[in-house]
């Protein structure tokens, strides 16, 4: 099976569970799906790579617009600034990725490899 086939089985298991799209398939997946990337919905990837996209994602994110909104008028130190963005961004990551595994096991998805499988049970 391909990775687009894997892929839409894959959405498809998702909203029959009755998970919303948007939590599913959030935007920074959609985005990296058109990008031609291959990444598993959160719900069918690992604890680890979860952590570090939405970890990284959110860091980086959230403490750019920190910087030019916030920080850079405070006299806070670019090196404090990135610590403290580097910190939100790991508690963020836990957060997100604690949450996809717990949903995973909530509906007792499938592991990624397993999709094929369902397929022809």
């Amino acid at each position: 099976m391909t990775y687009p086939q894997q892929l839409e089985t894959a959405l498809a298991q998702l909203a029959a569970t009755g998970i919303m799209k948007s939590n599913y398939a959030p935007p920074l997946f959609r985005i990296l799906w058109r990008m031609g990337v291959y990444a598993r919905p959160p719900h069918f990837a690992s604890f680890a790579s979860n952590f570090l996209l939405t970890g990284a994602w959110f860091g980086i994110a959230w403490g750019a617009i920190m910087w030019l909104f916030v920080w850079s008028g405070t006299g806070k130190t670019p090196l404090v600034a990135a610590v403290t963005a580097l910190a939100a961004g790991v508690l963020f990551g836990l957060c997100m990725a604690s949450y996809y595994r717990y949903g995973a096991r909530k509906h007792k998805l499938p592991e990624w490899s397993q999709i094929p499988a369902e397929l022809s049970n």
